[in-house]
């Protein structure tokens, strides 16, 4: 298995994990999951763009990327998505899918760089 392979089964694992959750109820357990996966793909896309993690945790990795220069200012946005802090009943403050969300920065991040490579 390659790097590549690696971190999109992680990924997969994680956004699998996070649709049962949600499925049964769980819509916190599924924004864990969804966190992890963004953790994930911000993992790959510093092994791919040469940056050095600061740290390895997924809360780490999306503060990093608000100190990076040249990070599209889109996914960014979406990033802080997963950092906003849940209201005391356990819920999001704001409107967001976070599933949804982490694939769009898969997608943004990685398919983009990927097909740039070809």
């Amino acid at each position: 298995m390659t790097g590549t392979e690696s971190w999109e089964i992680l990924f997969q694992a994680e956004i699998n994990q996070a649709e049962d959750a949600r499925t049964k109820g769980n819509e916190g357990m599924a924004r864990v999951c969804a966190r992890r996966a963004v953790g994930i793909v911000l993992g790959e896309y510093f092994r791919r763009e040469n940056i050095a993690p600061a740290k390895t945790s997924a809360y780490d990795r999306m503060r990093q990327v608000e100190k990076l220069p040249d990070f599209p200012g889109d996914v960014l946005s979406l990033v802080r998505h997963f950092l906003v802090r849940i209201n005391p009943d356990y819920s999001l403050p704001i409107e967001a899918d976070l599933i949804d969300e982490a694939k769009q920065i898969r997608e943004t991040l990685l398919e983009k760089s990927r097909n740039s490579d070809v």
